[in-house]
């Protein structure tokens, strides 16, 4: 393969599976059409939480990838709690009133232990593997992805020996992502993270970000040039003979503890018991990782006999929900901290033609996403009586048979189109 060679860092690759992987997937799948050749270095031995074996079908044959085992502590925890250790790793965080003592513990050591993260114990071999590598292939260009930030700390290192330029991209916010109130995060621990944040922020030639609200937080931390590159959707054949039958309502992708629309599951509730026609047809669907605290929540509102938790499924199945459902559900968390936060699915809801419905924080930039591109309706957590009515609407045009969207807009969410915007940032470092 020709063209300006790029070294990518990324924790996450095949057969991982989940929202972390798609988006340098994809990147690596495209930039070749623009002049520009991925080598891919990722671990071995990685231990995801979520595996996808059918996403080792779309790597390309002769993309470059490198690989290094790495030493991660979820191996040793496995010996303490199986269970527990992938929960906490795959980002499903149990709500404290309902954490266990080795939960506890297990959260305290990972938030206070391992800074950035579990994956630290990688940075010095792949700093030492690939500084040997840069050099003698002729590499002047590295880009680091994260989260985890250990990825970006292999950047940070690499930039302060070697002459490269160097683009760090975060999927999401560092110091200021949710979860970190979970982690137990002493004092010393929470400035570790601000000073680890700012060096990159300051060292990388290029920063990348997914979000408006994330490059506004950062703008204000660093003065190094910021974009915006969201995560998109990419083509694919998911295609379907007829939708549901039913009025199905389907999340597609990881329902965490904190991510619990209570309003959603009261007005749902009220409008089975007061419309018989919607009790008949409705059907909620709820496609991936789920914690027990919302299936519990769920069955409390009386609407334990319209759920279907269909569990984690492949990429290629999750686009068959998605294309088949009539009504797809996203959600977040209501926080300051998740206004930055547009997850990876709302860019193939977006091109499903299937209708989004949308719960999350006033202002967010999945709002704007969907307000912009004409494909659903975006609600706070205090519109209860709006996001009602709004569902009963859906339910009239879908007994009507008319419920979809037209889109407007949404090409320079391609995934092509975005790789295009990525090579030029790379021609031009």
């Amino acid at each position: 393969m020709e063209g300006k060679k790029v070294l990518i860092v990324t924790y996450y690759w095949p057969p991982a599976g989940g929202p972390g992987v798609q988006r340098w997937l994809k990147f690596v799948k495209y930039l070749p059409e623009f002049n520009i050749a991925p080598i891919v270095y990722c671990p071995s031995n990685p231990n995801y939480p979520i595996v996808d074996e059918s996403l080792v079908n779309e790597l390309q044959n002769d993309i470059i990838t490198l690989q290094q085992p790495i030493n991660e502590p979820y191996r040793f925890a496995k010996l303490l709690s199986k269970k527990s250790s992938k929960t906490i790793s795959s980002g499903v965080i149990p709500e404290k009133s309902n954490q266990s003592l080795l939960e506890r513990l297990m959260l305290f050591i990972r938030g206070n232990f391992f800074i950035p993260d579990a994956r630290r114990n990688w940075i010095k071999p792949s700093v030492r593997f690939l500084s040997n590598y840069i050099e003698n292939n002729n590499i002047d260009t590295i880009i680091t992805t994260g989260p985890p930030h250990s990825m970006h700390l292999i950047g940070l290192k690499l930039k302060q020996t070697l002459s490269i330029k160097w683009i760090a991209d975060f999927r999401d916010p560092w110091t200021t992502i949710g979860y970190h109130k979970s982690l137990k995060l002493l004092n010393f621990a929470k400035k570790k993270h601000i000073k680890l944040e700012q060096e990159v922020l300051n060292s990388a030639d290029q920063i990348v970000v997914t979000s408006n609200h994330t490059m506004n937080e950062f703008s204000s931390k660093t003065n190094q040039p910021i974009e915006v590159i969201t995560n998109g959707y990419d083509s694919h054949s998911a295609v379907i003979k007829e939708k549901d039958s039913k009025f199905t309502l389907s999340h597609i992708g990881s329902l965490l503890s904190d991510r619990n629309p209570i309003i959603l599951w009261e007005v749902l509730s009220e409008l089975i018991e007061e419309n018989r026609d919607f009790a008949v047809q409705f059907q909620l669907n709820l496609v991936g990782v789920v914690s027990n605290s919302i299936v519990n929540s769920i069955k409390k509102s009386g609407l334990e006999d319209y759920l279907n938790l269909v569990g984690y499924v492949s990429h290629k199945e999750a686009r068959a929900y998605q294309k088949n459902s009539q009504l797809l559900l996203l959600i977040e968390i209501d926080s300051e901290n998740t206004k930055a936060i547009i997850p990876g699915k709302l860019f193939e809801y977006m091109v499903s033609e299937t209708p989004i419905l949308a719960i999350g924080p006033k202002d967010s930039d999945i709002e704007q996403v969907i307000t912009s591109t004409n494909t659903g309706n975006y609600f706070c957590y205090d519109d209860k009586q709006l996001l009602k009515t709004q569902i009963l609407d859906y339910f009239d045009t879908y007994k009507e048979g008319a419920l979809k969207t037209n889109g407007i807009g949404l090409e320079k969410y391609s995934r092509r189109s975005l790789s295009q915007s990525l090579s030029k940032l790379l021609v031009d470092l």
